[in-house]
């Protein structure tokens, strides 16, 4: 096989198009005479419209030995990349949410009880009375939650989660406290779902009580992986374990009731059975003791908020379908609460450090056998799932913030398989210091779990509240009504938890609080610099374009010029006033996600460099290093005549931690294509400290 031959160039100084034909000399078979062979499926770019291409799989394969190897590896490890197209095809029907986003609230209802039941049991077992009424008043809580989140989401069918509500009605403050509540909330579901799944695995097993913190830590790994397989994949594979546990569990509140109602348990189904062990009283029962009590089992409210979150991602009419499943939910959890409550006095159980209270109500209810044991799988699996839903909504809210700024850029980047990888990753990291930390402890984390939910909850529905006296849509007053109640009880709760639960660990969660609202105004306050940078420098160089343009007509034609281009700002139009003083003969590259996209950013370039070129590349697996070296390969085939110079725009970062903010994609391709013949690289550093004294005013 020979050499490509390339298509001969015209010496037209501007790129008009792209020769994207792989043509090869072929010699037949019969006379071994040579013929040109075109190979369409060697090609690295589709052809879209004049000056638009589409990337094929082919230009979108990683370069580098290192990236090469670590493609690999994620090919392995967790399948194919799929293309942006596919992101509608990755959403989820009612079925598949219920998993996804239910696994969360659904498993607490196997620790809310014994929650109750521990803070009781201070005012010794006669005490114990109480977790049948304190449950029905957190039942009563939910059921008002869920109609105040039901008209969430009829209000904000793109996603309402408390970041987005608080945010566009109350305002920036109250959004930024609220997402820190949810975050440090997210962490806390992860640690503390693992840690309950690996409580129930060693009620079942005592020998692997030493191994705590290492089955929790592979448990966040197995998660984690499920996860970055994408949403769809993660759906199928933790919806499952999701069914099997409310088949398993309703199937042995069902059995303790047909139990209690043949007089086959030591109570009734009117009257409590004595407790099965005295425990000794070594606090009096006070208010403040009952209310330290219903905090602790208000953990059972975590999660609920999910769906409002996550409304994307469900299949279209979303609303509706994030409706449905919500109520689903709450009729599922409200069963389970009450079942395990009524079951636990009925049976006179007793918590104790060695066996969970779900296991030995299992045990009394199903005796020690197979069925026991399929029972105690079920309830483990769905207490390490549990955590998936926060996996489904911690990284579109860092996503979210990332593209108001307050997180770093790459968050609210798509990972190989459609998922925000980057938010993911992070998630299972801090959880699973979280973990060794506490020593996968359930009850040393829930003190710190409830109170971050109850304060988004509480900024979530006054959001609302305002939303619905500030437009008053139709309908509004129902809304205002129930969204009004649920701020005012939620409310409540915030104040019950922070008095009782505080001294106990609630004030970590405050100063993790804290800590990400300080990191999100500072990024905030980096990219609100970096931006009036950029109008400073934009400034100045539009005030020397005219200079630049006559600069231009004197020069070097034996050159071409290519300068990716990312946004429209100071350091783009830097690199393309530098990029005139080399030739007149100048492509503009821009890699885009989709047609979209692609279309605004044109758009805007031919407002503000109409003179200037411009090339659009789909890029459906969201690569960029690996379509701009295919595309300066084909250039370089398309100008056999012309020597190619790339002018890599770069911000000059004052801090180390700065470089975080900021994508080094450009930074990447320069070191690719410095080894490449035939290409020169130039980099246009744009130092802000350069600025004259005017643009920095501006």
């Amino acid at each position: 096989m020979r050499p490509p031959i390339p298509r001969q160039d015209r010496g037209s100084p501007a790129l008009t198009d792209l020769d994207i034909e792989l043509r090869e000399v072929r010699y037949g078979t019969a006379y071994r005479e040579p013929y040109l062979r075109v190979s369409p499926r060697k090609r690295h770019f589709v052809r879209l419209a004049p000056g638009h291409y589409e990337a094929t799989p082919l230009s979108s394969k990683a370069v580098g030995r290192a990236d090469q190897t670590l493609a690999s590896f994620k090919r392995v490890i967790l399948g194919s990349p799929f293309a942006t197209s596919r992101l509608l095809h990755e959403r989820l029907t009612k079925v598949r949410a219920l998993g996804v986003f239910s696994s969360d609230p659904l498993s607490s209802s196997a620790y809310s009880a014994e929650e109750i039941m521990l803070i009781l049991a201070l005012a010794g077992s006669a005490a114990l009375y109480l977790t049948l009424p304190l449950t029905g008043g957190l039942l009563a809580l939910l059921w008002l939650v869920r109609l105040s989140y039901i008209q969430t989401i009829k209000a904000y069918p793109n996603g309402g989660g408390a970041y987005i509500v608080a945010h566009e009605n109350i305002g920036v403050a109250p959004g930024l406290i609220a997402a820190s509540a949810l975050m440090v909330d997210y962490v806390l579901t992860v640690a503390v779902s693992v840690a309950a799944g690996v409580a129930a695995i060693v009620s079942a097993a005592p020998s692997l009580a030493d191994e705590r913190v290492l089955l929790s830590l592979v448990a966040v790994g197995v998660i984690t992986w499920g996860n970055l397989r994408g949403i769809r994949e993660s759906g199928l594979m933790f919806g499952l374990p999701t069914y099997f546990f409310i088949l398993s569990f309703g199937s042995m509140i069902c059995i303790g009731l047909v139990k209690l109602a043949i007089g086959g348990a030591p109570g009734s189904l009117l009257h409590s059975a004595p407790p099965t062990e005295e425990v000794a009283a070594v606090s009096g029962l006070s208010i403040f003791l009952v209310l330290r009590a219903f905090s602790s089992g208000a953990a059972a409210m975590t999660g609920i908020e999910a769906i409002s979150n996550g409304i994307p991602a469900f299949k279209p009419p979303e609303s509706k379908n994030a409706s449905i499943v919500m109520q689903w939910e709450a009729a599922f959890l409200g069963f389970f609460l009450l079942g395990v409550a009524f079951l636990a006095t009925r049976y006179g159980l007793v918590p104790n450090e060695s066996e969970t209270l779900v296991s030995a109500l299992g045990r009394s209810v199903l005796g020690k056998n197979v069925f026991y044991y399929a029972y105690q799988v079920a309830t483990a699996g769905v207490l390490f799932l549990a955590a998936n839903t926060a996996y489904a909504d911690f990284p579109r809210l860092a996503a979210i913030l990332a593209k108001d700024r307050f997180a770093p850029r790459q968050m609210a980047l798509r990972g190989d398989r459609l998922a925000f990888s980057n938010g993911i990753m992070l998630l299972g990291l801090a959880a699973a210091v979280l973990l060794i930390v506490f020593k996968a402890q359930v009850t040393r984390l829930i003190p710190l779990y409830v109170l971050g939910v109850f304060i988004s909850m509480t900024l979530s529905q006054s959001g609302m509240v305002r939303h619905w006296l500030r437009l008053k849509e139709r309908g509004w007053r129902v809304g205002f009504v129930l969204n009004g109640i649920g701020a005012v009880a939620t409310g409540i709760v915030v104040i019950i938890v922070g008095m009782t639960k505080f001294l106990h660990g609630a004030w970590i969660s405050l100063l993790a609080m804290s800590v990400l609202l300080m990191i999100f105004v500072v990024i905030r306050r980096h990219y609100d610099w970096f931006g009036k940078c950029m109008k400073a420098q934009e400034t100045e160089r539009k005030e020397n374009i005219p200079e630049a343009v006559t600069a231009q007509r004197s020069g070097d034609l034996s050159q071409h010029v290519v300068v990716p281009v990312d946004d429209i700002n100071g350091v783009t139009l830097e690199a393309i006033t530098q990029a005139r003083r080399i030739s007149p003969s100048i492509t503009a590259v821009h890699v885009a996600e989709d047609k979209e996209v692609g279309e605004r950013f044109r758009a805007e370039w031919n407002k503000t460099a109409p003179d200037v070129p411009l090339i659009v590349i789909e890029s459906p697996y969201r690569a960029f290093v690996a379509p701009m070296l295919a595309f300066l390969e084909r250039l370089r085939w398309t100008r056999p005549n012309q020597t190619l110079t790339l002018v890599l725009p770069e911000f000059v970062a004052r801090h180390w931690w700065e470089r975080i903010l900021h994508n080094r994609d450009v930074q990447r391709l320069g070191d690719f294509v410095k080894e490449m013949e035939g290409v020169r690289v130039v980099e246009s550093r744009f130092d802000p400290s350069t600025l004259s004294a005017h643009s920095r005013r501006l």
